[in-house]
């Protein structure tokens, strides 16, 4: 009986150890901006071209448009959409009718595996202003070993198992607003943490098997980007940037831990840690601003590192060997600063102009890729020297590309409204 366990558990560990190295092989993309919201991978040899008839090794529709990014694990890709309503500006159709998709996609040939629909439980605003520029279905999955997590505003935060089952569905506030909701949830040892600030106001972490609210932080104002995980004097924080406040909190209780002055508007842009040394971005004037982790209580005369006026709206930063990337999302122009002084490096306008960048870039091989909305992509030297290296189109392709791109397997995953793009040499 004992010989009996002794080889079970020795099979059980080979079959793990054999499922991780699969997964390890694809570099898994699990959450939005990819390992430690970085979104950087260490991976070569990736396109730099690409267009309708080159280098796209398969295409897939989908079954609804969306603004979310597709996160990757294995040899599956799981990415968000809505269906139902809000399909065409023209006729958007019946608001009753709207669900929320979670998809499963064969990561070899790009065939759809399961469609899991959720219908909306609560009253969405109507399909027109800033909503009709992205949709219902803008937050990326998190995702884990044990199941799939979504965040699809007012109608909650729900789980998913790996084979489509819902596990649990959990509201998270009920109230809406017209630039819509775009938060990510965030995973966190037994956690899964949400920003709901549009819906209730509050940061919520939530228990990862059932879905019961474990703590919930309130003041979390005009915040709609997804929190970063950042570890100071070796504790674990959580940072999300709000109107006027970067604030951190104990991602295991929610027990608030620091606050710092910061960009008195409404943010989108997520914080990007690197070490531990957050970096904020974000309002209408385009600000950017470094702070020092670890602090307590207000630490804005003693951790904060430098402030400069230049940022971006929407789109989130990228950091790659000490320097600070990001693009304006209605200028046309991309930026490089120094991370320890916020020195500007360079601030150059892409040619062709590529009118509103949404999504965030990624660095990889040596690249930065940003994706414009419809005026196609841009492949930047990863330099404080600005080098076009490459602008793709896919000229058959009128969809609107607001999801950032995921590189994993030494391929680039881009979507867009209508689909799903495998973009290999």
């Amino acid at each position: 009986m004992q010989r009996a366990t002794v080889v079970c558990v020795s099979i059980a560990l080979s079959f793990a150890l054999l499922l991780s190295a699969s997964v390890s092989l694809a570099e898994n993309w699990t959450q939005f901006r990819g390992p430690g919201a970085a979104a950087r991978s260490d991976e070569t040899g990736l396109p730099t071209t690409w267009d309708a008839q080159t280098n796209v090794v398969w295409k897939t529709a989908l079954p609804g448009p969306g603004a979310s990014s597709p996160v990757t694990y294995g040899d599956r890709i799981y990415v968000t959409c809505y269906s139902g309503y809000g399909l065409n500006s023209r006729e958007p159709g019946d608001a009753d009718q709207l669900q929320r998709n979670l998809v499963s996609i064969n990561r070899q040939d790009g065939q759809i595996i399961w469609d899991s629909a959720q219908p909306a439980t609560s009253p969405q605003k109507p399909y027109q202003g800033f909503i009709a520029l992205h949709g219902y279905a803008s937050g990326t999955p998190a995702m884990d070993e044990d199941g799939i997590y979504v965040f699809y505003g007012t109608t909650g935060a729900a789980a998913y198992s790996h084979d489509g089952k819902q596990l649990w569905l959990t509201p998270c506030g009920t109230k809406t607003h017209g630039f819509g909701t775009g938060t990510s949830p965030v995973l966190f040892e037994n956690l899964v943490i949400v920003n709901a600030s549009v819906e209730s106001g509050n940061l919520i972490g939530l228990d990862k098997q059932t879905g019961k609210e474990i703590w919930s932080q309130s003041g979390i104002n005009s915040s709609w980007n997804t929190p970063a995980l950042v570890q100071a004097n070796g504790s674990w924080e959580l940072v999300v940037n709000t109107k006027g406040k970067v604030l951190a909190f104990d991602p295991a209780t929610g027990t608030k831990l620091w606050s710092c002055d910061a960009i008195n508007d409404y943010i989108v842009p997520s914080i990007l840690a690197d070490g531990d040394i957050v970096y904020a971005i974000g309002g209408r004037k385009n600000t950017c601003l470094a702070i020092r982790a670890g602090g307590r209580g207000d630490v804005t005369g003693s951790h904060k590192l430098w402030e400069i006026g230049k940022g971006s709206n929407v789109s989130s930063p990228v950091i790659h060997e000490g320097h600070l990337y990001w693009a304006s999302e209605g200028r046309g122009t991309v930026y490089c600063a120094d991370i320890k002084t916020g020195e500007m490096v360079y601030e150059e306008r892409l040619d062709p102009r590529p009118g509103r960048i949404y999504a965030s870039p990624v660095a990889a091989d040596g690249k930065l890729y940003y994706v414009s909305r419809d005026q196609g992509a841009y492949v930047l030297s990863a330099s404080p020297q600005f080098e076009l290296l490459a602008f793709n189109q896919i000229a058959t392709d009128d969809s609107i590309f607001n999801g950032s791109p995921v590189v994993s397997d030494g391929q680039i995953l881009l979507r867009s409204d209508k689909y799903l793009y495998c973009i290999d040499e």
